[in-house]
């Protein structure tokens, strides 16, 4: 019977991911030839785009067998910017496998997988590449990723002429001394074994690593240089042997998570799933469901009725697809036909959700087209590709005839543009990038509403909001109201009306980091209609925000810069007057490393000017930290979208259809 293995390819950038999937398809017979980043003639990079640009862009499926195995290979892209492709394929894996350079080491957005991969107790294998570059050291990264994540990684392999074109690779000598130590610390069993000296087979700590890997305790490291094959077929051995199969997940009940979109002009919305239960064939109707609270009153309307039928059912390898007709527990492919489906949507039981960390933009900008007759077809275009990418937060502002979308950097807005060209044919421009602020209570306090004029209509919302550790996120308790004094039904109004609400502030930001509690409520029996919760519910948060002194927050980079050793000093006077903070630097061979954190504000330009001031000799490699209250006296407000529900007089007309926006 064939098993299979659902894994996905991570790394920073330029890491070398996209050679190792090249080089495992071409192992397995799946290709003729080994295809180059730089020639753009890869399997996995087959866009325009990724060609152009040689660098991984979308996220990107290819099957490979191997004695009793089926693995499917998710390539995600490398770049911070387009995290969003691999935290969404996150979704669907069974393992990782997590590429290091031998050169550059434990890198930001590595470190940020990881962290998602930790949290998610995702079972993992890690590759140690370029082991062929000069000054590669294979031992030291190991090191670094214990400093960071423990002592939960054993070297299964050593290198042999490192640092050298004629590098090779071969069995660790001391794999059963280390094997010992790190699975002591998670099984018993190995542990007493090995005190009393009773471990005389490698056997035995090859299956409690496979069991370690399999809970994502303990992770196996290979090594090896993809750009000369040297370490592939080793990895290759070691996924089937170490990594666990897609049926240590699942259900016997129908089951699908919908973790890619994407749009083509022949098959229109293609649905990528993973099966975790059941089957799919082609014609069937499936009832598309979010596991998700915080959608919007639409998207709750749109969900009751988004019941459709597969027009086909495809798998995708690169750019070309073949049909299988059939998809089947623990398997991925392409539904065709599911013109209504959103990423993270289920068929079926909802199932396996984990959580997601990769990605928090942090900056936005206004789109622009050249012709300003084509806003609309912008707008619409935009609304198309919010649903592939969610994290662009697509906004059409009607009023003010604006497009503004999230990003979290530069080379995102390329891509958007390229995509809105040759897909629409849109030419479009961008505004400055401004830095997304947050907001969030600084104290417990309460707010009230009680809209019971003019009649008809009966709705009194009273809530209490408090804060909560910085990135802990909402939550909304119902509390304890009893149904004869507010309906179940209502207080789920109430709900979701909150959940819509917190996307703008008494500043205009989003509000973060606090938990709302239903403290109280009624409604009227004769008099409630229930939309009448949609219109008291902003106006009880937004007082109650007011209440609780609202506070601004800010977005920080992690950032790690290396450059020669004589310009430390600029470094470091540089992360102080742009309000950072460090840790002491590490000097070593001429180089200086420090790492820090900068609030995106005052930090945006500063890799071109460290660039500058260091003669291109400076490297800086950032990611998304996290948000931090701004100083004393900081305001920054954003411009409402919509009427402001502390206008009480002008919501109530607005939503009771009085008025418009614009009036």
């Amino acid at each position: 019977m064939k098993k299979i293995i659902n894994l996905g390819i991570l790394a920073h950038v330029d890491a070398g991911k996209t050679t190792v999937t090249e080089n495992l398809l071409y192992l397995c017979g799946k290709t003729r030839s080994l295809g180059s980043v730089d020639s753009g003639n890869t399997v996995t990079d087959s866009s325009e785009i990724e060609k152009k640009r040689g660098i991984s862009v979308f996220s990107s499926g290819a099957d490979i067998t191997y004695g009793d195995y089926t693995v499917n290979l998710i390539d995600t892209p490398g770049h911070v910017d387009f995290a969003g492709e691999a935290e969404r394929s996150i979704m669907s894996l069974d393992a990782a496998l997590i590429v290091v350079s031998a050169v550059e080491g434990l890198q930001s957005h590595t470190e940020n997988i990881m962290h998602t991969i930790r949290q998610n107790k995702l079972p993992c294998i890690f590759f140690i590449n370029k082991t062929d570059r000069a000054g590669s050291n294979y031992r030291n990264v190991l090191s670094e990723l214990c400093d960071a994540f423990g002592n939960r990684f054993i070297c299964l392999s050593k290198v042999e002429g490192e640092g050298s074109k004629e590098c090779s690779v071969a069995d660790n000598p001391d794999f059963y001394t280390e094997a010992c130590e790190v699975l002591s610390e998670y099984d018993d069993g190995i542990m007493e074994r090995y005190l009393a000296d009773e471990i005389t087979d490698e056997s035995v700590l090859k299956s409690a690593l496979a069991r370690e890997c399999a809970n994502g305790e303990v992770y196996p490291v290979l090594c090896g240089s993809a750009m000369f094959g040297v370490g592939i077929k080793e990895l290759l051995s070691a996924i089937t042997e170490y990594l666990p199969d897609s049926m240590r997940i699942g259900t016997d009940r129908l089951s699908g998570v919908i973790y890619k979109i994407e749009h083509d002009k022949t098959f229109g919305v293609l649905s990528h799933i993973r099966m975790f239960g059941g089957s799919l064939s082609s014609r069937d109707t499936v009832v598309l469901k979010s596991p998700k609270e915080d959608v919007s009153t639409s998207e709750k309307e749109e969900n009751s009725e988004r019941s459709e039928k597969i027009a086909q059912i495809r798998k995708k390898v690169g750019g070309k697809f073949y049909d299988t007709g059939t998809v089947e527990k623990g398997d991925i492919a392409v539904l065709c036909g599911l013109s209504k489906a959103r990423v993270g949507d289920y068929i079926g039981e909802i199932t396996s959700r984990r959580k997601l960390s990769l990605v928090n933009p942090f900056l936005q900008v206004s789109v622009i087209p050249s012709d300003e007759s084509k806003l609309t077809a912008l707008a619409a275009a935009l609304s198309e590709l919010s649903r592939e990418e969610p994290y662009i937060n697509y906004r059409w502002e009607k009023s003010e005839r604006e497009v503004v979308i999230s990003i979290t950097g530069k080379i995102q807005l390329e891509i958007i543009a390229n995509l809105l060209m040759e897909r629409y044919g849109l030419s479009v421009t961008f505004s400055a990038p401004s830095v997304i602020y947050k907001e969030t209570p600084s104290i417990a306090a309460k707010g009230f509403e009680a809209y019971t004029m003019p009649k008809p209509c009966w709705a009194v919302v009273h809530l209490l909001l408090e804060p909560t550790d910085r990135g802990s996120g909402v939550s909304f308790d119902m509390g304890n109201v009893p149904n004869n004094q507010l309906f179940y039904r209502y207080q789920s109004h109430i709900k979701q009306s909150f959940y819509s609400t917190i996307e703008q502030g008494i500043y205009g930001w989003e509000v973060t980091d606090f938990k709302c509690t239903l403290i109280g409520g009624e409604h009227h029996t004769i008099h409630t209609h229930p939309l009448d919760f949609f219109v008291a519910t902003p106006v009880a948060f937004l007082r109650g925000l007011t209440n609780s002194q609202s506070r601004l927050l800010e977005p920080y980079l992690k950032v790690r810069i290396t450059a020669p050793e004589e310009h430390l000093g600029k470094v470091t006077g540089d992360i102080v007057m742009m309000r950072g903070e460090f840790d002491s630097p590490v000097v070593k061979n001429g180089k200086m490393t420090v790492e820090a954190h900068l609030p995106v504000a005052d930090s945006m330009d500063y890799p071109t000017r460290l660039a500058s001031s260091t003669g291109g000799k400076g490297i800086l490699h950032s990611s998304f930290g996290f948000y931090r209250e701004c100083p004393d006296g900081f305001m920054k407000t954003c411009k409402r979208r919509g009427v402001d529900p502390l206008d009480r007089a002008k919501w109530i007309l607005h939503c009771r259809g009085a008025i418009t926006e614009k009036d």
